[in-house]
């Protein structure tokens, strides 16, 4: 598994350990900036199945490092795609809503055109496309507005914000499901531990799937239930007021969709996997902060 660092990469290790040995390749065992040695590291390490969570997600610095980022998000999954198919091994990669251009208000299907409106998403949407090309045994499993009591991320950003500003101005025309690192993990491995097993899961359910929390709220009223939480848990703040701006006041190099909605109705048909509210992940969260 790539990306072992990272906010689901670190969550998925503890939660996929009691199914086998989990392989931890970070980018001192498998780099995908530099995508032509990948072959002959899967080859010593031969798995049985390849977790992809890892990618270039520095979606401002993306608009001016164009190239990295479609090498780690396009050109790296190419190749382990071609390794897992020549292989006949299941390639589980990890992509997201900003595949989409974010108009209208109905929650994005898995057969909805993506239109990606910024370069971190039309790397990521390259990905998708080159790893379908191969024809192997996949899974590309899209999410959205992801984050974890460490690393970079909103949630992170917040609380530390919070803590030392009393007024904080936060967009509020962006729609989404905050999606915590563990409600992504607590989803792969219910399908690791189904009855078919990840193998036959694939190989039956192979293509895309959109796995985020259920509920809608937006960047303003998430951070606003942020700090309620973590008021609630006793956590010094200095905050007293939250500004709702609109995106177009933010003033972020790369675009973002307004809407990010998913719609989990594949994840639940075909996967028999229902994911808890964003709230209930939120407030799992915040206990875990010191």
């Amino acid at each position: 598994m790539t990306g072992v660092t990272g906010q689901v990469g670190s969550a998925l290790i503890s939660r996929l350990s009691r199914f086998g040995t989990v392989i931890p390749a970070d980018r001192t065992v498998i780099d995908l900036s530099a995508p032509r040695e990948i072959a002959a590291q899967l080859d010593a390490l031969a798995p049985d199945i390849v977790i992809n969570p890892a990618a270039y997600t520095a979606v401002d610095k993306a608009e001016d490092d164009r190239d990295l980022a479609f090498l780690v998000n396009e050109t790296a999954p190419l190749a382990i795609a071609r390794w897992t198919a020549d292989n006949d091994v299941p390639f589980v990669h990890f992509s997201t809503d900003y595949v989409f251009d974010g108009t209208g208000t109905t929650p994005w299907k898995e057969s909805d055109s993506p239109s990606p409106i910024s370069v971190y998403g039309l790397s990521k949407l390259a990905g998708e496309v080159a790893i379908q090309s191969v024809g192997g045994p996949h899974l590309i499993v899209r999410t959205s507005w992801v984050y974890a009591p460490s690393g970079t991320n909103f949630f992170r950003t917040i609380t530390r914000l919070a803590r030392e500003r009393e007024e904080l101005r936060i967009v509020a025309d962006q729609f989404g499901a905050p999606t915590s690192a563990a409600t992504i993990a607590d989803a792969i491995a219910a399908m690791f531990g189904s009855p078919r097993g990840i193998s036959d899961v694939i190989a039956r359910d192979s293509g895309l799937i959109h796995l985020a929390a259920s509920g809608t709220t937006t960047w303003y009223e998430f951070a606003g239930a942020i700090i309620n939480c973590l008021q609630a848990k006793g956590h010094p703040l200095k905050v007293t007021r939250i500004i709702p701006i609109a995106a177009d006041d933010y003033r972020a190099k790369a675009r973002r969709p307004l809407n990010s909605r998913l719609d989990l109705t594949r994840l639940s048909l075909a996967f028999g996997i229902s994911t808890p509210h964003w709230l209930a992940g939120l407030e799992a969260t915040v206990s875990r902060v010191p």
